[in-house]
């Protein structure tokens, strides 16, 4: 379903630059065709290239355009934001039931398509109900009537973060999980690299983004390995935070039999890339220009 959203966008969208490309990432996430998909904005910032303010203005536009939908009663993995493609969700359903009726010889009707929920069919791809929903309204700036939920477009648009389950600033993952909470040294809730462990959130963020499939375990195992040995010195920091970097790391990992940027200290040049001096040399410079500082 997401290559039907993606040639949606193509060949329909209006929207441009920036917002367009946010726009395709959204697209390319899309899993049915309720054209349904949930995004951070520090994935979308990574996907896109762009700083977290400029990706923020590209949503204002695509939710003020009706392009783009936030379904505030929802939530993603991580308290991540779900958004929704409506009108290419009325595109979509539209097209079926003209198979349909073409297959039947049934003439379809005149009600639109495409834009009831159902939440239950969401649920397998980590989109669920918010545990408090917003008394406001479920869904920002709807492009069209939806039976049987209720829907609101802001009359003006409010100052600071407009994207729930988004800090202003850093990594998400509000809430560390349980796993990394008994390693905490303090009331403060840090903890060392070597103290942190992948949860079961992060690691099926790793196989839902393909990385699990692109490294396979062992592969994963030597990169969360590598991590470990980097940041062996770093300063305790929280689970959410060690999370965040940890998934910066694997993300840019290279598989099994390919050049690595990231070289374990003191064991000399990688040998399975067949590097040359100078390669490592470059590929370190590379590593330490892209290592997260933990002033983001």
């Amino acid at each position: 379903m997401s290559s039907d959203a993606r040639e949606w966008v193509w060949e329909h969208s209006s929207s441009r630059g920036t917002a367009r490309l946010i726009l395709l990432s959204i697209a390319d996430r899309v899993a049915d065709e309720q054209c349904i998909a949930w995004a951070s904005l520090t994935s979308l910032s990574e996907r896109t290239n762009a700083s977290r303010s400029t990706v923020r203005d590209a949503l204002d536009r695509l939710l003020d355009g009706g392009e783009l939908e936030q379904l505030d009663d929802l939530t993603g993995p991580q308290r991540s934001t779900v958004y929704r493609l409506p009108l290419a969700a009325v595109a979509m359903a539209q097209a079926a039931r003209e198979q349909e009726a073409d297959d039947s010889n049934v003439s379809t009707d005149e009600s639109e398509p495409g834009l009831t929920l159902q939440i239950s069919a969401l649920r397998r791809y980590g989109i669920r109900p918010r545990e408090v929903p917003d008394s406001s309204g479920t869904v920002r700036n709807p492009a069209g009537p939806e039976t049987g939920t209720s829907q609101r477009k802001p009359a003006h648009r409010p100052t600071g973060n407009r994207h729930s389950g988004v800090a202003e600033s850093g990594p998400q993952n509000r809430s560390e999980p349980k796993v990394n909470r008994r390693y905490s040294s303090s009331s403060t809730g840090l903890v060392s690299a070597g103290e942190w462990q992948v949860d079961p959130a992060t690691h099926a963020w790793a196989r839902q983004q393909g990385h699990l499939d692109r490294l396979g375990e062992e592969g994963l195992a030597a990169a969360d390995a590598k991590w470990r040995v980097h940041r062996a010195d770093w300063k305790p920091r929280s689970a959410g935070a060690w999370a965040a970097d940890w998934r910066s790391w694997v993300a840019r990992e290279h598989a099994p039999g390919r050049p690595n940027l990231y070289a374990v200290p003191g064991n000399g040049l990688a040998k399975p890339g067949g590097m040359t001096r100078a390669e490592a040399h470059t590929a370190a410079l590379l590593a330490a220009l892209e290592e997260p500082t933990g002033t983001e």
